[in-house]
């Protein structure tokens, strides 16, 4: 019975020493950033504000921006909130 208690008792104790908190030593973080090339311009095409007032009722034009490849960075208000949506220039909006 002594050795049956003895043997729980290791078995145990060895048990909550594993479950112990480890600390994280060298701990590295990348950042990649890639932003493509988005230079301003005064108007989208109508395909653009149309597509966008179909989305979006009610949708502000702030600021426009496009990149080589004809992608727009379209910032914009709807209803007070400002958010920035992504098109090419048929209109069609992209994820990004």
């Amino acid at each position: 019975m002594k050795k049956l208690i003895l043997s729980a008792a290791i078995v145990l104790g060895s048990l909550s020493m594993q479950a112990g908190n480890g600390t994280m030593t060298g701990l590295l973080v990348k950042t990649v950033s890639v932003q493509d090339e988005y230079k301003e311009v005064d108007a989208v095409p109508a395909a653009i504000k149309t597509a966008l007032d179909n989305a979006y009722p009610g949708v502000k034009l702030d600021k426009a921006y496009v990149n080589a490849k004809k992608e727009y960075k379209i910032e914009i208000t709807v209803r007070g909130e400002k958010s920035t949506v992504y098109t090419d220039a048929s209109g069609n909006i992209l994820k990004k």
